[in-house]
């Protein structure tokens, strides 16, 4: 049996503009479906919003957006994600980990997906991976880029 696994965001109004951004960062085809065109009445407020969107490439990256209806209750904003003395300080529940096979690769990724962005550490070696960074993009995700290491087990 294969399975795969795929981060699904949700927005408050701007996962059209989240997709599209990552589909400038990864490429691959972007697909956005909003509400109206479900059958959502067009005069409602939610209707030009996100219902279902994703961001497919060749190169494996997946990922899955959509907007909450503007109804649902807001959740509690996470405090800030930083680093200090080597470990991460974070009130979030989740990262998005991007792992490539080299520091060249997820460094032009690095480049495109850090504009706009909070930088928590600065993308470059470190003690477990020839490159590492992780950022909050200009959308509120928190993502983690590294190069993918053979541990021995």
């Amino acid at each position: 049996m294969a399975i795969t696994t795929t981060t699904h965001l949700n927005f408050r109004g701007d996962a059209r503009a989240a997709l599209e951004f990552y589909q400038c960062v990864f490429g691959g085809h972007l697909t956005v479906v909003a509400y109206s065109d479900f059958g959502m009445p067009r005069e409602l407020p939610d209707a030009d919003k996100v219902v279902f969107g994703q961001v497919t490439a060749d190169n494996g990256f997946s990922i899955m957006a959509y907007d909450v209806p503007s109804q649902a209750p807001a959740g509690s904003p996470a405090a800030a994600t930083t680093r200090e003395n080597g470990m991460t300080l974070t009130g979030e529940r989740f990262f998005v980990s991007v792992r490539g096979e080299t520091a060249d690769e997820v460094s032009v990724l690095w480049d495109k997906l850090s504009d706009g962005a909070e930088i928590v550490e600065k993308f470059g070696p470190s003690q477990w991976a020839p490159g590492f960074g992780m950022l909050t993009d200009r959308f509120g995700v928190t993502w983690i880029l590294d190069v993918a290491v053979a541990y021995a087990g």
